[in-house]
């Protein structure tokens, strides 16, 4: 009966020793596996996501090219569209100064022979003689035309319905041959409509050699009906004048002013 104490005291203390290495076990299971899963969660975190989901890679590599695609495919048309702006430009640049030429034409504007007035009615007008008007003449050429121009008569007097013939000179004096081309104005501008030039060197290309000269005529009348416009009553004077421009490549001439 003495030995029974020492044995429940060895036994205690063998399972208690037990016990402790089972729990120290489990601890570091517990502490392995949680070590396992922050390194697994860690590895995770730096693996690119499309190679964890490969058919979400796949979407966004989808997407991405499909926008590509519509860029270029904008871009495309706006420089198809800017091309053909370009060309368009260019193009009304060489056909500014004959479409300008017809409209004046059609609308009798800035002095231009209004349409029907042809050489059967010039020949036919009959001349209003107690309406005298005089004719004034102007010559102006551009800052960088070198060309000497100037009128050979300052005035002349007419009346309506009948033809007058004026002389305009032009001289190169570089040592050089200059292109010019040359626009008009008719001052008042009423009276441009009334104001036909039957023969005109207006908008047409006049080359000069270099110490050249020239005379350029102005063959013209004034439409009888000038008479009749109430809005002429007033008007004695009418002036044209020319500007003359050197003729260059994709040059448009300025519209002329009026007063």
């Amino acid at each position: 009966m003495m030995l029974l104490p020492y044995l429940l005291r060895g036994c205690s203390a063998k399972y208690v020793q037990v016990a402790l290495s089972s729990s120290r076990f489990f601890i570091d299971c517990c502490s392995i596996r949680g070590l396992a899963t922050s390194s697994s969660h860690l590895f995770l975190r730096k693996i690119p996501q499309r190679f964890l989901n490969p058919s979400r890679g796949a979407k966004t590599h989808r997407r991405k090219q499909s926008q590509e695609d519509g860029w270029k495919k904008r871009n495309k048309t706006i420089l198809t569209y800017i091309a053909a702006t370009g060309v368009g430009m260019i193009g009304m640049s060489y056909a500014a100064v004959p479409l300008y030429r017809l409209y004046c034409q059609a609308a009798g504007l800035g002095g231009a022979a209004t349409a029907g007035h042809d050489t059967e009615q010039v020949e036919t007008m009959r001349p209003i003689r107690d309406r005298v008007i005089k004719v004034t003449f102007n010559a102006d050429t551009h800052a960088s035309m070198q060309w000497n121009f100037r009128p050979q008569q300052s005035e002349i007097y007419l009346v309506p319905g009948e033809t007058a013939l004026a002389f305009y000179r032009a001289k190169n004096p570089t040592d050089k041959p200059v292109i010019g081309i040359s626009t008009y104005n008719v001052v008042p501008f009423d009276a441009g409509q009334y104001f036909n030039k039957i023969q005109c060197f207006c908008f047409e290309e006049q080359r000069l050699n270099p110490h050249e000269e020239v005379d350029m005529p102005v063959f013209f009348y004034i439409d009888p009906e000038f008479d009749e416009d109430p809005r002429m009553a007033r008007v004695d004077t009418i002036t044209l004048s020319y500007t003359f421009f050197e003729a260059k490549e994709g040059q448009r001439l300025p519209i002329p002013g009026y007063s």
